[in-house]
């Protein structure tokens, strides 16, 4: 795998992306009580409700290396969600996958598209030359987002499930 530099702290107009801390594990925990029925089992909280805040917060204590960034609003200091890169994820090896979810009651703000935006931008920065996103067909919400960014289908999917088509879609941060 390439080697980079970690993801630093972002500013944009609204936002704050910076490192997670174990204090985030509470929001982390809202967004998977909050995920869309139909999202895989394994991205879910399970019978046993697990992961809790204390899964959700060692996770976060055992990954110093997350290139995953906490996303906060500037004028209230609540975190809200995350945005940021994955490797080994669904594109292709040495490439990242971008990744980004934030809380229900923020949705259809801009703030998904303001999050991305910053993180695609230092990835072109850092000299990185495609990034990846991996969507539901299903999740209209994200499709547009990845869509405002530059996004476009690769014509490559994951294999279908009884969750639905998985789309793979992909930006050339050369252009």
């Amino acid at each position: 795998m390439t080697i980079t530099p970690s993801l630093p702290r972002l500013q944009t107009p609204r936002l704050v992306l910076r490192a997670q801390d174990v204090a985030d594990a509470g929001v982390f925990h809202r967004l998977w009580t909050e995920r869309d029925e139909r999202v895989p089992a394994q991205r879910k909280i399970d019978a046993d409700g697990h992961p809790d805040v204390h899964d959700i917060s060692a996770q976060i204590a055992d990954s110093s290396d997350s290139w995953l960034l906490t996303v906060q609003r500037i004028e209230t200091g609540d975190a809200i969600g995350y945005c940021g890169l994955v490797f080994g994820g669904v594109g292709v090896p040495d490439e990242p996958e971008l990744a980004f979810e934030l809380a229900a009651e923020t949705h259809n703000r801009g703030y998904a598209t303001e999050a991305a935006e910053a993180v695609l931008a230092w990835s072109a920065d850092a000299g990185l030359h495609r990034v990846w996103a991996g969507v539901w067909e299903w999740n209209l919400a994200s499709r547009r987002v990845l869509q405002k960014l530059g996004f476009v289908e690769s014509g490559q999917e994951r294999p279908r499930s009884v969750h639905g088509r998985n789309l793979l879609t992909v930006k050339d941060l050369r252009r």
